[in-house]
């Protein structure tokens, strides 16, 4: 185990992914900041960070909470008032 020190924080995310991260953090029983945690931290090393299982629950909720969002999207969204 590694001891860290987490902070709070008020991170804004579109609402439909945050819904898939929540479903997806409650499926694999972990907290939503260690779900963010794992992903940032594979990201980091180039490194994907589900198996394919996990990606085909991710699919899933994408499908029941609507979120259409891909990789593609990500420096064109643009806030709605």
């Amino acid at each position: 185990m590694v001891t860290v020190e987490r902070t709070q924080t008020g991170v804004r995310l579109e609402r439909n992914l945050l819904k898939v991260l929540k479903g997806l953090a409650e499926y694999l029983d972990i907290s939503l900041g260690e779900l963010l945690e794992g992903i940032v931290l594979n990201a980091f090393e180039g490194k994907q960070p589900f198996e394919e299982a996990t990606m085909d629950k991710i699919r899933q909720l994408s499908a029941v909470y609507g979120m259409s969002l891909s990789a593609a999207d990500t420096h064109k969204l643009k806030e709605s008032r």
